[in-house]
């Protein structure tokens, strides 16, 4: 799969400021270890059951908590008023995480991901639901008053409020990242998108290493052609990757990637000299909440 994951947007830091401020996808992953990924109205085993953490920030905030960041880490977006939404506070809590901006929600439950993998092969298959995180616009936050040196936004295309269009910026997401921006904050961008050209033709490596070389630097206009590519590629996605799955892939059975991914890291200086982990799936830093220790 061709990836970039992570765009930055650079500014010139605060001395006052120090942290990370990670907001966007609070999930919970339900994995099921299952014998086969069944055929429609037939039956699978499922083997065993886990919990786990989902989502950009809420993997960057726990990492950074484990790897013992002595620096503040705060949390922002949305969960709902269940045992789901409180079980995400609680964790975040124990870790010393600030959850000031990290509401609850009536609007909809906490965001949860069923994540199906096949015992024999490791493939995984995932049914999500977005649930409060559609509804988080970013507006409660007031980065003049935030202390943090780095905002971290992800996932693009999954919150469904800040994909709406915005007549500057291309997108409220963008805006937000400006808004970091302009109040003093190193604004990073999670992005995980299969990159195309205008005809739905995936990039070849020289087009890829250009486009990585783009997205080091996230600006205003840079993340319209970002919400650009991303439309042309559901476009494809649409008109022909359906039938290409059916064609090697049969209904019921696990579909394979186009190709390696293609990783750019972030420089997550919240410090001095601190590298954030990157991942090629947002689910491949899953790790059971319940299990966790600090190192």
């Amino acid at each position: 799969m061709n990836e970039i994951e992570y765009g930055v947007m650079k500014t010139t830091k605060s001395p006052s400021r120090r942290g990370v401020l990670a907001g966007g996808n609070w999930i919970i992953d339900q994995v099921k270890l299952v014998d086969v990924f069944p055929q429609r109205e037939q039956l699978a085993n499922i083997r065993r059951q886990s919990q786990g953490t989902g989502g950009a920030p809420y993997n960057v905030l726990i990492d950074l908590a484990t790897l013992g960041a002595d620096f503040p880490l705060a949390a922002a977006g949305l969960v709902g008023k269940d045992p789901l939404g409180e079980l995400i506070l609680d964790d975040c809590r124990k870790h010393k995480i600030d959850t000031r901006f990290l509401a609850k929600s009536s609007a909809a439950d906490t965001s949860y991901t069923d994540v199906m993998t096949e015992e024999g092969n490791g493939r995984r298959t995932f049914f999500h639901y977005r649930g409060a995180n559609a509804f988080w616009t970013g507006e409660d936050l007031d980065f003049a008053k935030v202390k943090s040196s780095i905002f971290h936004l992800g996932y693009l295309l999954l919150l469904d409020s800040l994909d709406q269009p915005d007549g500057r910026f291309g997108t409220k997401a963008a805006r937000l990242l400006a808004q970091a921006q302009a109040a003093g904050l190193n604004a990073h961008l999670y992005r995980r998108a299969k990159l195309v050209d205008d005809r739905g033709k995936p990039l070849d490596l020289a087009q890829l290493s250009e486009a990585i070389g783009e997205a080091q630097e996230v600006t205003p206009e840079a993340l319209k052609s970002i919400e650009s590519r991303n439309t042309r590629m559901q476009e494809a996605q649409t008109q022909g990757a359906t039938a290409r799955e059916e064609e090697h892939h049969p209904p019921g059975s696990a579909s394979t990637e186009f190709a390696p991914g293609l990783r750019s890291p972030v420089a997550a200086d919240a410090q001095g000299e601190l590298g954030s982990p990157t991942a090629a799936d947002p689910h491949d830093r899953r790790r059971p909440i319940s299990r966790r220790r600090r190192l």
